[in-house]
């Protein structure tokens, strides 16, 4: 019998771009509205549906092997868990959430030190506590079932902590950020005992690999051409790279073929500049990965 890695996807709004992320990397997830067990065209991986709030708490118990979730979550429940990489899903957002401490826009409250005393309300207890704890600032932290925005306008609460992107739906509801207290990703990570299992280790490498390499991609693209050989220094020094293009010579021919990877905003700038160099027979081509 085959050895299997047992694999966290996290559940809500990472889930729909967990999967589109493997599919890019090479792995083809299939959710099902009947079970929490998703399937995956890899004989050596089950897939496990689970909220990111208890990622890993599960994994750390072991109950999974690896997983994805933010990193936020990973604090708040205090895991020891091995964390492999970093995992920024730029198509999900261009900016990474926040955990930020919100008031109300007339709230007499200014800043942290102005808590003393007070009542928080979040959802990201533990982490809140240690946060005022190191700060030396008592104040009463209460866990928010939800509608935590809510809870402040209504004055159940002196401050919340909550998430956030841009802070704007924040501020459309009259509140006031008065700081962040964290920026989080979401992260691949690992049980302990998994981590040094080295068939396990080699597989969960293997995915953080592949799904770094797929990230790395998005918003990348490959450029190919052809240019004149008497051109190749000027285009060399327009055309960014992630080391040096690849230029090979046309056969019998003054003119070269050159190859390269970039950033796809850049394109749009660097076409013109290239045809007026003579380039031609300009090829833009997607990525998937880049390793």
């Amino acid at each position: 019998m085959s050895k299997i890695l047992k694999f966290g996807i996290p559940k809500g709004s990472l889930e729909n771009a967990t999967i589109e992320l493997f599919k890019k990397a090479g792995w083809v997830i299939t959710p099902s509205s009947r079970n929490y067990f998703p399937m995956i065209d890899d004989e050596e991986i089950k897939c496990n549906l689970i909220r990111s709030q208890e990622m890993s708490i599960y994994i750390e118990k072991g109950t999974i092997d690896a997983g994805i979730a933010g990193i936020d979550w990973v604090l708040e429940n205090n895991s020891d868990v091995v964390k492999v990489c970093d995992l920024v899903y730029s198509r999900v957002s261009k900016k990474p959430v926040r955990w930020v401490l919100v008031v109300t826009e007339n709230s007499p409250i200014k800043r942290i030190e102005d808590l003393k005393n007070k009542v928080v309300a979040t959802e990201l207890v533990n982490f809140t506590k240690r946060f005022f704890e190191e700060k030396k600032i008592p104040v009463k932290v209460e866990f928010s079932w939800g509608a935590t925005e809510a809870k402040v306008v209504e004055r159940l609460c002196d401050a919340i902590v909550e998430v956030t992107e841009t802070g704007s739906t924040i501020k459309a509801n009259g509140l006031r950020i008065i700081d962040t207290l964290l920026v989080s990703n979401p992260i691949l990570m690992a049980n302990k005992k998994a981590w040094k299992d080295k068939w396990k280790r080699e597989k969960i490498n293997q995915i953080a690999t592949l799904l770094s390499s797929a990230l790395r991609a998005e918003d990348m693209v490959g450029l190919k051409l052809n240019a004149p050989k008497k051109s190749i220094d000027a285009i060399v020094k327009i055309l960014p790279s992630l080391n040096y293009p690849t230029i090979s010579n046309l056969y019998n021919s003054e003119w070269v073929s050159i190859e390269s990877v970039l950033p796809e905003k850049e394109v749009r700038v660097i076409i013109p500049k290239l045809i007026s160099l003579g380039a031609e027979g300009i090829i833009e081509y997607p990525l998937n990965k880049v390793i």
